[in-house]
């Protein structure tokens, strides 16, 4: 049994501010999701209209409700008597509303905190025309835009909602999970370099990372996660290292091969499904970017081929990247999306080039990148090796994604696109060869247009440990054969914060589950255990939880991960689920009858079984804005 030391320090993590969204700790049973309000052609991208904003930053907020961020520039929307860089998309009307973000959140990151609130952190100085610096007031300025520094949002359905500043950080962070720099730049240099991160509430003056500082130019958004042993694992430029919140120690892990991953590489970076099968262990790929080691920006970056290769790490067993299946065709800037299926959407992105944009006499226009990767494809970490990559029955888009593109995945399953804007302001025009782009699209997975299930007795709440309960699925739910109860799973995903090909906070997490299976009117009820006794696994606050029966999902539902309050999260035992059991239509339907056959465990992996030795020992540490992004990311 693995003990997780320290892993209470960080069950708050993504709790950061005050609460103010308190909620009812007593979970109550949602009502069953319905089947699609739409219908699509699989396999294909549909544009359901022009977003208000361009989408450089994109986030699910509630079930109906898509929130978009842009940088500080010249859209033709307006609020409040200047250009709007904020909207709200509400998906079932396909309605929008701008926004009032009165900060510049131009390479920003964002999270979600355990009581559902949002928070957008870092950014921008004050611009003029073009994204150019414009001094000390921004009011005198053409957009009043102050300067990024933190500000929240408290998601609702009814337009009632807008962003709140909040206080600033002690410090200015651009391009940040953790560290960033002052001002921003292609790359980063030593000197405006912010190498540090801080914590929240605060332990001080913030803490140097001599893994940020040996990773220079290369160390704006390093790829961070938060890992199931409570370590925060760290990417940038070639290196890769462990961080351990509490002491502050790095543990350097073996050099990144193949290619530069982080920015402005820009290689595709998701955690594969935390299951039983593999005990919720976290394993990381990555997918593309640039083998390069020269980045300055006196030569033509925009020609050079993208990489093809993939490699994953499972760091909290082994300090190696080993090779995985390559791309069918080398991308920078591309999107991983978790599916609710376990496979892995990639989408967007260039075959040429890196992030960035820039007046330079070899850019595009002003891209830094060429020749836009429109074909998604569909990465399968179930497969065997040599077989994980395919396009079977997928088209593709019509519309560039390049730099400033956005994706997430929506309740229905099917995934939104958003964005593109290599420019430094508002810049569009037949002449423009990547201009700011606006259309959205949808785009259908391989099971959008399946029945869907419509399981009973989902929970609003689940907790770190406790009780397990019963989610019953109907003949309709298993296609007439209460066999199908055998590839049934519930699964819950955090879909993230999207920006800068990354979803800060994405999270796939299958819960432990059985079944009794019924012959006579096949039907089955799935005995589904609470989210492992380790916060570190999936942080507080809402996700989506699906129902997947032979690969079709059900329309998500939002669950609250934790107590839904702001504060240290009770960890509880959990307890063993009966085995699966199968009774067949001569038996008495009942699983304990002396007919029924009996299938076993749902897995014969070990589990892990943390007592209420953990309970609600809270460290109370909430990590600053940048080491809970380094976390969510």
């Amino acid at each position: 049994m693995s003990r997780f030391p320290r892993v209470l320090g960080l069950l708050n993590l993504a709790s950061v501010l005050v609460s103010v969204l308190a909620q009812d700790a007593t979970p109550t049973t949602l009502s069953p999701p319905a089947q699609p309000s739409f219908t699509g052609t699989i396999g294909t991208f549909e544009i359901i209209g022009n977003s208000l904003v361009s989408a450089q930053q994109l986030f699910l907020g509630t079930l109906d409700t898509v929130f978009i961020l842009d940088k500080v520039e010249n859209n033709k929307v307006q609020i409040d008597g200047h250009p709007a860089w904020a909207s709200q998309w509400s998906l079932g009307a396909n309605t929008q509303r701008a926004m009032n973000a009165v900060t510049n959140t131009f390479c920003a990151g964002g999270t979600v905190l355990g009581n559902g609130t949002w928070l957008n952190v870092g950014g921008n100085q004050a611009v003029t025309f073009g994204g150019d610096p414009f001094g000390d007031d921004p009011s005198s300025g053409p957009y009043d835009d102050p300067d990024g520094g933190k500000s929240t949002l408290v998601p609702c359905d009814d337009g009632s909602c807008d962003w709140v500043v909040e206080t600033p950080m002690t410090t200015r962070r651009w391009y940040p999970t953790i560290g960033g720099c002052n001002n921003g730049g292609f790359v980063n240099d030593a000197g405006q370099d912010n190498p540090t991160y801080e914590f929240f509430p605060s332990r001080g003056a913030p803490v140097t990372s001599p893994f940020l500082s040996d990773a220079l130019p290369i160390n704006l958004y390093p790829l961070t996660w938060l890992l199931p042993s409570g370590k925060i694992f760290m990417q940038a430029n070639r290196a890769t290292t462990l961080l351990n919140p509490f002491t502050h120690k790095e543990s350097p892990l073996d050099d990144m091969p193949s290619a530069v991953r982080a920015y402005p590489a820009s290689a595709g970076s998701i955690m594969l499904p935390l299951t039983p099968a593999n005990n919720w262990t976290a394993t990381l790929l990555f997918c593309g970017g640039q083998d390069n080691d020269d980045w300055s920006t006196d030569w033509d970056i925009a020609s050079m081929a993208a990489s093809t290769s993939c490699v994953r790490i499972t760091p909290d067993i082994s300090k190696s990247y080993t090779k995985d299946d390559s791309m069918l065709e080398g991308r920078s800037m591309a999107s991983l999306i978790s599916l609710p299926d376990g496979r892995v959407l990639c989408l967007s992105g260039a075959k040429l080039g890196t992030a960035g944009y820039g007046n330079e006499s070899w850019a595009i226009g002003q891209s830094y990148a060429d020749s836009p990767a429109l074909a998604p494809a569909i990465y399968d970490p179930s497969a065997p090796a040599g077989s994980r990559w395919n396009r079977d029955g997928l088209n593709a888009s019509t519309v560039p994604r390049m730099y400033h593109s956005t994706a997430t995945l929506l309740p229905d399953g099917s995934v939104l696109v958003s964005g593109s804007n290599p420019n430094s302001d508002y810049n569009v025009g037949p002449k423009v060869t990547y201009p700011t782009e606006y259309r959205t699209e949808r785009f259908y997975p391989s099971y959008y247009n399946e029945r869907r299930p419509e399981p009973m007795g989902l929970l609003s709440m689940l907790s770190y440990g406790g009780e397990s309960f019963d989610v019953q699925l109907s003949s309709e739910d298993l296609g007439g054969d209460a066999h199908n109860a055998e590839n049934a799973t519930v699964v819950v995903i955090r879909t993230g914060f999207s920006t800068h090909v990354m979803n800060m906070g994405q999270r796939y997490v299958q819960l432990d589950s059985t079944y009794t299976a019924y012959g006579e009117n096949n039907t089955a009820t799935l005995h589904v255990s609470q989210v492992p006794p380790n916060p570190a696994i999936l942080a507080p606050g809402p996700a989506l939880i699906f129902v997947v029966v032979n690969g079709v999902p059900s329309v998500g539902l939002q669950v609250m991960i934790g107590s839904g309050v702001i504060g240290n999260q009770a960890v509880l035992p959990i307890g063993d689920l009966p085995a699966s059991t199968f009774v067949d239509a001569s038996s008495s339907n009942t699983p304990g009858s002396s007919s029924a056959q009996q299938a076993g465990a749902s897995s014969g992996a070990p589990r892990i079984r943390i007592g209420g030795w953990l309970g609600v020992f809270g460290l109370g540490l909430a990590l600053s804005a940048r080491t809970l992004l380094a976390a969510a990311a």
